[in-house]
Order: C-alpha cells, then sequence, then structure tokens
C-alpha cells in the first residue's frame, strides 16, 4: 500500500508539472464579453456570436466566451472602453466615439462623405490602426477587431431633402463629428447612446437619428419614424467601432490560446465584421419598405449640397489634429489611399 501511495504521487507530481509546463492545467478560461445592444441585434448576432462560437470551437472549449448585451454587466455605454482598460469586462466591443476625442486618429473614417465601402474602410481602418493607434491611442488595450458599418443616413419624423431642411430638429449624433455635421446643416445634436434611440423618438425628445439601415429593426426605429433620407456615393457619416480585450487577461493567456484569440481577430475579422454589418442593411430597409415608409434617395446633384456645406469640417478637423501633433490632411490621404487600393 505504502509503495502504491508513492507511485501514484510521483506519477501526479509529473503530471501536474508536465501539464503545467504545456500550459494545459487549469488553463480553461472564461471571457466575459460586454456590449451595448440587445442579443437579436444584426451586430451581436451576425459578427460577435460568430467569432465567440469560433474561439470556443477552435480552443477545443477550452475558451467559454459569456456573453453580457444590453450593458448587463452594469454602466453606460461610453463607460465600455474603461471597463475593458480595468477589468470589469474581459471583452467589449463598442463605438470608438463615444468616448469623443480619446482615440482622435479614429475620426478620420467618421470624417463625412469619407466612406463608401465598409470593407474597404474596415481594412484600411486595420492597417492604419497598426501603423498609427496600436501602441499610441489604443496602448492600453488589446484590440481584436476595427471597422466600420454600412453608409449612415438619416431617419426623421419630416422629410429631408436639403440642408435647409435639418433647421431646428433635433437629431440623435453618434460621434463628435457626426454632432458637428448636424449643427452645420442647422440641426440640434443630441448626444444619446443607441439603445436610448427608441425612448427619445417616442417621447419626442429627438426629432430623428442618424444611423445606419441595419441596426433600425431592434430598435423598431422604421415603426417611430417614416422618413429616411439616403446619399448617393460616400455614406453621410461612418462610425468606428472596435473590438477591445483587456491587456492583462490576453497576456495571461497560454500562448496556444493566445493563437486561437490572435488567428480569429485582426485584418481579416475586421474587415468580415464590416461587411457583414453593411450586408445587413438591405433586409433592414426591407422592413421600411414594407411599413411604406417615405425612403428619399438624394440624386448625385442633391447630394452634392450636403457634401459642400460638410467641407469646413474637414478644415477644422485637420487644424485640430495639428493641435495634438497629429498630421491630419496625412491620415485623410492614407485612408483613402487604402480604400482605393482595397481588392485591387
Amino acid at each position: 500500500m505504502m509503495m502504491r501511495r508513492t507511485v501514484l504521487g510521483v506519477a501526479a507530481a509529473a503530471l501536474a508539472v508536465g501539464m503545467s509546463a504545456t500550459g494545459a492545467l487549469a488553463q480553461d478560461v472564461t471571457l466575459r464579453m460586454h456590449q451595448f445592444l440587445p442579443p437579436q441585434a444584426n451586430v451581436p448576432k451576425q459578427v460577435l456570436d460568430v467569432w465567440a462560437d469560433k474561439v470556443q470551437a477552435d480552443s477545443g472549449d477550452r475558451i467559454k466566451v459569456e456573453r453580457y448585451p444590453s450593458m448587463q454587466l452594469g454602466g453606460k455605454p461610453p463607460e465600455l472602453m474603461d471597463q475593458a482598460i480595468d477589468g470589469v469586462a474581459d471583452i467589449v466591443w463598442t463605438v470608438v466615439g463615444y468616448t469623443p476625442g480619446r482615440y482622435p486618429s479614429t475620426e478620420v473614417f467618421e470624417l463625412p462623405f469619407m466612406v463608401n465601402d465598409a470593407r474597404a474602410a474596415s481594412s484600411a481602418y486595420w492597417q492604419m490602426f497598426e501603423k498609427h493607434m496600436k501602441d499610441g491611442e489604443f496602448k492600453d488595450v488589446h484590440i481584436l477587431g476595427t471597422w466600420v458599418h454600412g453608409p449612415g443616413l438619416l431617419h426623421t419624423n419630416k422629410e429631408v431633402r436639403t440642408p435647409a431642411d435639418m433647421q431646428g430638429l433635433k437629431i440623435r449624433g453618434g460621434s463628435r463629428l457626426v454632432n458637428q455635421l448636424l449643427e452645420t446643416t442647422g440641426a440640434t445634436p443630441v448626444g444619446m447612446p443607441v439603445p436610448a434611440i427608441p425612448e427619445g423618438l417616442s417621447k419626442g425628445v429627438i426629432d430623428g437619428t442618424t444611423i445606419p439601415w441595419e441596426v433600425t429593426p431592434a430598435l423598431k426605429v422604421s415603426e417611430l419614424v417614416k422618413n429616411h433620407t439616403e446619399f448617393t456615393g460616400s455614406a453621410l457619416y461612418t462610425l468606428t467601432f472596435v473590438l477591445a480585450m483587456n491587456k492583462d487577461k490576453y497576456e495571461s493567456l497560454p500562448d496556444d490560446l493566445k493563437k486561437v484569440i490572435d488567428d480569429n481577430s485582426g485584418h481579416e475579422f475586421s474587415v468580415f465584421a464590416g461587411g457583414t454589418q453593411a450586408d445587413a442593411d438591405g433586409p433592414a430597409r426591407e422592413i421600411a419598405v414594407g411599413l411604406n415608409n417615405n425612403i428619399v434617395t438624394l440624386s448625385d446633384a442633391e447630394t452634392q449640397v450636403w457634401r459642400d456645406a460638410a467641407q469646413p469640417i474637414y478644415a477644422s478637423w485637420i487644424a485640430d489634429m495639428d493641435s495634438k501633433g497629429i498630421d491630419g490632411q496625412a491620415l485623410i490621404d492614407e485612408a483613402r489611399g487604402l480604400m482605393d487600393a482595397y481588392g485591387k
């Protein structure tokens, strides 16, 4: 009996040492992913869940991703980045513009009429993140993906065709530059996270909102307003997103599990995410069509009036970047070059 216990003890110790050396013992990891949309919305369902399921499968279920939609871990959407930095959540998906001025280089993709293809812009965004932002603005988090949505447009309680039609309207804007654009057209911008839009519309706190088509079904926007204004060519505006991970949590993973995270993140994932959001615009638009809503698609000439009105924002943004020691014009030129080169 004594010999048997000794042999078992030695074997157990050897197994523990061996498994510890390979990172296989007690390395099962649970990651809490936090975001602001309901679980049935397109991004959680078609992007975040797809990513999480793939990570779990590729890790042999050694990584479990718990999903917390609709801010279930507490706080407000603008606090998500700090939650990732502080470890309140292990992973967050958020709108970068919810923290205005904090990640200034990302705003190059939020300039009016800058983006006309979500995949091209998401590709350019990741490349510029790696070159300019990874070790600077985003040094406190481990970024898993960077992307933009499909064309941003207006959803309003009255028909809007020209900037003059915006006079006096209270419009929800999603970022600093979108709010500047609204002010330029004579509207009153209202800062409001996406989940607050339905109540804002139903109670008359806002007269309209700026969001892409894809998120309208989850918020029932096409039932709350009957007018939608689309633009020809580049989008009226675009918002930038990140999927961000707590840096210490990432660094604590064994190398093989880091590789699982890495293999499912980065450039290819960013393009997938942006493209998936853009592809969801069509089905969402059909809901508004089915409700017989008034969808105004501006001609190129009509859109040009808006482009002209938005031009001063470029000059003020470049000056603002210059004051921060960032070459704003160079970022614009680089982003345009990378977007133009996408797919070629």
